[in-house]
């Protein structure tokens, strides 16, 4: 997130919720944004293919056909430059690309835009006005923008959106990406990507990659590594002959879960690192017990960029232990074996940590970042959102005020591209998936906390009313959902959530996991898979 939750909440004009079910996958925020709302009067729009429950508050509801985004982002920003609402002076000092962008938009025209959404047209005009005239407004988004092939142009489009209205750099305003899993943002800041180092410094960048080699002592690979999807094409091909699976259930979250299956049968030697016996478990040689997060010290980075420091409450199970303890007896004991030789002058090759403390201050060292997240900070009660930059920065609670981190914002001249798989007679309604409040991801946990199970019990899929009936379908029965990658059971809700055409269902239970259905088609920059766009067809059970 550009901004913090609390400057949402108290400060933005405006909250513009796109491709977000905030109020399931994100309570606490979205108890702040209905707050916002019902005390001080922020407006609030909410964009999103199916009728959430956060959308029962908003001032404007728009419901666009999954997949089209960029059109609709484009159709609003068009009638924003067509009445002159945007900020000139924001354009004309912090950015670039501007009359390549604006000649793209000129094209989406609010009616345009409405035949590719499906949104009428005095909707796009009135979000237009909305967010011109509710200034600051902050825009907030989740996997429902990302989780597409074009999901880098979709994010483009956001950012293009708050830089015309000049709402990046403020209070109240910014680009906020509600991030899906806990502490995914401190994984992806710490090197949990495979094209850039800790501290988001590329492993493509001479200087960084001699920095870190300095550091561990080891020569460093140039190419970006592989993203799991692509691992898991890699091992069916033989290229990825080993699978270390750390706190990740590729069996329930990964599109295409027979293609996945056959992968992990093709892989020679899989190693999981999990606090339960999981669906990918079944196909481990090896399995390490993992702590859980009460059971472990360290820190998470949470949506908002701040770094918590989180302590152990109760002693790890059996023969549990920490995700970091596991990793560093493993490395030590393949050192043992030869299977590196890192430079002895190396500052940190000698996986000698005798606490997290010792590995964030290792974090301060290499990743400007966090270069003044300090153990002694947080546990004096400081709230530090990165970047820190040193031992006494504050940290920084909104990015970009003033100038960009690359200088000048660049506009991006963005086209509405189609899903890649689109329905047709043989497959002629969409999925899109998601998730409920009472369960998170797989299920490895909530499915073991009986009053969660008992509220939501099964996989059901959510169809409409007319596609019920067409397909005889009651509500409560039995249904088959069926795409070109797999076929799945489970129980019918009739709802008008969802349009005609349009069905929903979760992926948390692996018997009838949406991911035997969905598309594993990835964007090509972000290599993300099509998780909220694929074909399918229903029947009765």
């Amino acid at each position: 997130m550009t901004n913090s939750i609390r400057d949402i909440a108290e400060e933005s004009q405006c909250i513009f919720i796109i491709g977000s079910n905030t109020t399931e996958n994100h309570p606490v925020i979205g108890t702040k944004i209905r707050r916002a709302k019902r005390q001080r009067g922020a407006k609030l729009i909410v964009a999103d293919p199916r009728r959430i429950d956060i959308a029962d508050y908003a001032d404007l509801y728009i419901r666009h056909r999954p997949g089209t985004d960029i059109a609709l982002l484009n159709g609003i920003m068009h009638v924003i430059l067509r009445e002159g609402w945007q900020d000139d002076e924001f354009i004309a000092d912090r950015t670039e690309g501007f009359e390549a962008f604006k000649e793209t938009v000129a094209k989406y025209t609010p009616e345009v835009a409405s035949e590719i959404t499906g949104v009428p047209a005095e909707k796009i005009e009135l979000a237009a006005r909305m967010m011109a005239e509710n200034r600051p407004s902050s825009l907030i988004y989740a996997m429902g923008i990302t989780q597409h092939t074009v999901g880098v142009a979709n994010v483009m489009s956001c950012a293009n959106l708050q830089m015309l209205l000049g709402n990046m750099g403020v209070p109240g305003g910014g680009v906020n990406p509600l991030r899906g899993q806990n502490n995914v943002q401190g994984a992806c800041d710490l090197g949990g990507l495979p094209n850039v180092f800790p501290g988001y410094q590329r492993v493509t960048d001479p200087e960084a990659r001699e920095k870190f080699e300095r550091a561990w002592g080891v020569p460093l690979p140039a190419e970006m590594g592989l993203t799991v999807t692509e691992m898991l094409k890699a091992a069916e091909a033989g290229n990825v002959r080993c699978l270390y699976v750390i706190g990740e259930n590729p069996m329930t979250s990964d599109p295409d879960l027979n293609h996945v299956r056959y992968s992990l049968q093709k892989t020679e030697f899989i190693v999981l690192q999990e606090i339960f016996f999981s669906e990918t478990a079944q196909y481990a040689d090896v399995i390490f017990p993992a702590a859980a997060f009460a059971e472990k010290e360290g820190t998470f980075t949470n949506t908002e960029r701040r770094i918590q420091r989180v302590r152990k409450a109760v002693e790890p199970p059996g023969e549990a232990k920490s995700d970091s303890w596991i990793i560093t007896q493993l490395a030590k004991r393949m050192l043992a074996l030869g299977a590196a030789e890192p430079d002895p002058d190396a500052r940190y090759a000698d996986w000698e940590y005798a606490s997290p403390q010792d590995v964030m201050e290792e974090i301060n060292a290499l990743s400007p970042i966090y270069a003044g997240v300090t153990y002694k900070r947080l546990e004096a009660g400081e709230v530090l959102q990165w970047p820190v930059l040193d031992k006494r920065h504050p940290g920084t609670p909104v990015l970009h005020v003033g100038k960009f981190s690359r200088g000048l914002g660049r506009f991006a001249a963005v086209d509405h591209v189609p899903p890649a798989e689109r329905p047709d007679a043989d497959f002629p309604l969409v999925l899109t998936t998601g998730r409920v409040i009472y369960h998170w991801h797989g299920g490895e946990m909530t499915h073991r906390a009986r009053n969660l199970q008992a509220m939501y019990p099964e996989a059901l899929v959510e169809i409409n009313p007319r596609d019920a009936r067409k397909a005889h379908i009651g509500d409560g029965e039995l249904m088959k959902v069926a795409s070109r990658r797999g076929e799945i059971l489970a129980k019918a809700e009739v709802t008008d959530r969802v349009e005609p055409g349009l069905i929903f269902t979760t992926f948390h239970f692996a018997e009838s996991a949406a991911n035997f259905l969905t598309n594993p088609v990835l964007d090509p920059t972000a290599k993300i898979p099509e998780f909220k766009v694929c074909a399918v067809k229903v029947e009765k059970a």
